[in-house]
């Protein structure tokens, strides 16, 4: 079958899933399959389920008389081949978003500023990898006026493939910093990764939204040959002046037109300096899609953060900065730094594993460890297997995973006291405030 065959189907039955526990009627169930799983052999549940067709490639589990099964070559393929098709039938931006910290977080506040004049569709939780960024796609409205793609990598060419299936007319590298450098190489190839979204906008004329505080950014765009680059730094996005006034506790500035028009103030509900440039960003591309700095202003007052992203939480004396969403060396740093210009008395920081740094983890945790002892905090905790191998450089408590964590919080009652909680996804240090009940809060 032809990709504009099954790009017909489609049409008729515009839902996709590849997960055959979770079966939407009339959908498309795509088999994939993975180093433990075979999608194949539940691609006759799924239509039992309610699945309009199955997409298979393995013949033993076709059947000549089941229209409903479709055989292909390759499954993978054949998605992401469909999502280009799709997507090549919007003549729209599509803005794609990668770098090493605060994606996420960007192409939220981006959709929140842009969705306030136009139609927007933008990826949904972490849909950024070569599954989930097709998805990201399919679920793209006919009505969509922009869409915004996260595309996320943890090896070189990863985002080269997602180019080419996204084609992205507009892209930003939010930043590039220490995130899996076990799969890049090392920071040098986490340059030349993240810049393959560079690459692509270079080769069809696209356009290069470039934070030129980061010097290295636009070395990239010039070596990659982009043509197209709108810059914006910091106190400038674009037509309009921008002036930091506070972090503590949430980023606060003000926004003036060039043109001297009044002065608009924005209370945001983020923390930390390295926010204040996922907000620039938003701000820079609003405004380049001509947004109007009071609908900018309600957008980013909205914006809350969730899924354990710079969420700020009180319960009763205590404030917690809950980032356990993801770590790497960089993101750790600014966290730390910042926490520790937080005009706070008692403050507690709990740092999980930092994963994915391969043969640079021992050093990258040492160092870390070194930075927060510095930084002189009433208590230090770690939690995993990378800490506990520098645990006994620092002054510090150590836990080999969350539940030995939580079972000592579960005795503590702190009181006054701010806590920051920052690791790896892998570490789910966001369990230790599953119960509130405990006396500690």
């Amino acid at each position: 079958m032809s990709i504009e065959q099954l790009y017909s189907i489609f049409q008729e039955c515009p839902i996709v899933t590849t997960d055959s526990r979770s079966v939407p009627e009339g959908s498309i169930f795509f088999a994939l399959k993975g180093a433990r799983f075979n999608g194949n052999k539940y691609a006759k549940d799924a239509l039992q389920k309610g699945a309009s067709y199955a997409v298979i490639d393995e013949a033993a589990y076709a059947d000549a008389q089941n229209q409903q099964l479709i055989l292909v070559d390759d499954v993978l393929q054949t998605l992401q081949k469909l999502a280009n098709y799709h997507r090549m039938q919007l003549n729209i931006p599509v803005i794609g978003i990668t770098g090493s910290n605060g994606k996420t977080t960007t192409k939220e506040l981006l959709n929140a500023v842009l969705s306030t004049q136009f139609k927007t569709s933008f990826t949904a939780g972490n849909f950024n990898n070569h599954i989930g960024v097709p998805l990201t796609l399919l679920r793209i409205p006919k009505d969509t006026e922009i869409a915004i793609v996260e595309m996320g990598a943890n090896h070189q060419g990863e985002i080269a493939l997602l180019s080419t299936i996204a084609a992205p007319t507009h892209g930003i590298i939010n930043n590039i910093g220490k995130a899996h450098l076990e799969g890049f190489g090392g920071v040098e190839g986490i340059k030349k990764g993240k810049s393959e979204l560079y690459a692509y906008l270079a080769a069809n004329n696209g356009v290069a939204f470039v934070n030129t505080d980061l010097p290295f950014l636009k070395e990239l765009a010039q070596q990659r040959g982009v043509k197209n680059v709108t810059a914006y730094q910091n106190h400038q996005a674009l037509d309009t002046a921008i002036d930091l006034k506070t972090t503590d506790p949430f980023v606060q500035f003000e926004m003036q037109h060039t043109d001297n028009e009044d002065i608009i103030k924005v209370e945001s509900h983020l923390i930390g300096q390295y926010n204040f440039y996922n907000i620039l960003t938003a701000i820079a591309i609003g405004r380049f899609f001509e947004v109007a700095l009071e609908q900018i202003k309600v957008a980013i007052e909205s914006y809350i953060p969730q899924n354990n992203r710079s969420q700020i939480i009180q319960r009763d004396t205590n404030t917690i900065i809950l980032d356990a969403y993801n770590a790497n060396p960089t993101s750790i740093q600014h966290a730390i730094e910042h926490f520790a210009t937080v005009n706070a008395a008692r403050k507690i920081v709990i740092l999980g594993d930092m994963l994915e740094l391969g043969k640079e983890s021992y050093a990258e945790h040492l160092q870390i460890a070194r930075l927060a002892q510095n930084s002189f905090f009433y208590r230090l905790i770690f939690v995993g297997k990378e800490f506990s191998k520098v645990k006994n450089t620092v002054s510090c408590l150590h836990f080999d995973d969350v539940i030995l964590l939580k079972a000592w919080f579960a005795q503590q009652n702190f009181q006054n006291t701010h806590i920051l909680i920052k690791g790896s996804r892998g570490i789910k240090l966001e369990q230790i405030l599953e119960d509130y009940s405990t006396r500690w809060f």
